[in-house]
């Protein structure tokens, strides 16, 4: 349980640029740094916030309830919260749900974070998306600094460009999640910030899933006898993940089959010799559009990226290992959402196919990857 709000408990979200949002205390009290983002999903906040692409950022929910569902056993990404700080317009009084096991705002206290609530997030919206998503701190308590202090702490902490963050997440030791039924082909996942419905959902195809720390060795990859490679999604600056962009190229190398979604799209792209930007808010929610230009179908998607591949739509591009095409964009602003290699068996895509809180449109990349590996298989060494 968080502890009881006094009266004269305030909590403020201090953007880098002095803009300050009052509110009251939301979870923990205390006080941390990140990056300030906006999420446009209406449902999945436990989804959300327990997300690893999170990690390090201070998450502001455009929808204006939230928690009305409570937190339930079963829909956490990975084994905690991974905001740096949540911000709210009108927390839930009281969870109304069957598979509700605790309020939203125990969860937040007992995990240390801290949020926000009473905040006018509409505004917050419009700042960010105007100005772009910054640098900003949370802080609540009986008796806070001025708040010059607070921007100035704000200003002396690290950029979301040049971070390196996903050995914060990726997990210590390997794991295995069993196929569902017989096995029909053995996958490496490398962990760069995971998600736990993506296991799931390779699983429930016939696919045993070897969940890899990001410092897996090309070796360990072959000694395993993979059928193919999966590359997962995860926080920070894609430029600074030399190592998972160096074992991606020693997969390609060989042949094997290879998948990436979010971050590992960045990874395959930055593999394949494509150059990756800071975008000016990036792409949050599970409301957003992308083109297959292969097939003009429209997929509306989950998404959580602030950083993106340089290309635009159909473009084709040499690499290392034959040419390659962006085979998917998002409508709204031309963003690259996917690219295929044309004569290698590997593609990725920036958005969620895994969706756990939804939508599901994109379900079938995850049969796609099975397709794959059917038609190239892994060469044995």
């Amino acid at each position: 349980m968080s502890a009881p709000v006094s009266a004269s408990r305030v909590a403020l979200l201090v953007l880098e640029d002095g803009r300050i949002f009052r509110g009251e205390p939301f979870g923990a009290i205390g006080e941390n740094l990140g990056e300030a983002v906006f999420t446009t999903g209406m449902t999945g906040y436990q989804e959300t916030l327990t997300d690893p692409s999170y990690h390090r950022q201070i998450v502001v929910q455009t929808a204006p309830q939230i928690g009305n569902t409570g937190w339930n056993d079963e829909d956490d990404e990975s084994a905690r919260v991974q905001v740096a700080g949540y911000v709210v317009r009108d927390p839930a009084r009281r969870p109304s749900s069957w598979r509700s096991r605790r309020a939203l705002g125990e969860v937040l206290a007992e995990q240390g974070v801290v949020g926000v609530a009473g905040v006018d997030t509409r505004a917050v919206v419009r700042h960010l998306r105007e100005r772009g998503a910054m640098r900003a701190g949370v802080f609540s308590g009986d008796a806070l600094a001025p708040d010059g202090d607070l921007v100035e702490r704000v200003l002396a902490s690290p950029w979301m460009e040049g971070a390196d963050l996903y050995g914060a997440v990726t997990t210590a030791e390997p794991y295995v999640v069993a196929a569902h039924g017989e096995a029909r082909f053995r996958v490496a996942a490398l962990d760069v910030g995971i998600k736990s419905n993506t296991p799931r959902m390779l699983a429930a195809r016939g696919i045993e899933v070897h969940v890899l720390p990001a410092d897996t060795s090309i070796d360990q990859i072959v000694d395993l006898g993979a059928d193919g490679f999966f590359v997962s999604n995860g926080p920070g600056d894609p430029a600074t993940a030399d190592v998972p962009v160096a074992l991606t190229r020693a997969v390609l190398e060989r042949g094997i089959p290879t998948f990436g979604i979010c971050f590992g799209n960045q990874i395959l792209a930055r593999a394949l010799g494509r150059g990756t930007y800071k975008m000016r808010y990036g792409h949050r929610g599970i409301n957003i559009p992308v083109v297959e230009h292969a097939t003009g179908r429209v997929a509306i998607t989950s998404q959580n990226h602030g950083f993106a591949v340089e290309g635009e739509a159909g473009e084709r591009f040499d690499t290392p290992f034959g040419p390659a095409v962006i085979t998917h964009t998002c409508p709204n602003d031309g963003c690259v959402e996917g690219l295929a290699g044309l004569d290698f068996p590997a593609f990725s895509v920036q958005f969620h196919p895994e969706a756990a809180a939804g939508p599901h449109d994109a379900a079938d990349l995850f049969d796609r990857f099975v397709d794959l590996m059917a038609a190239h298989p892994a060469p044995r060494l």
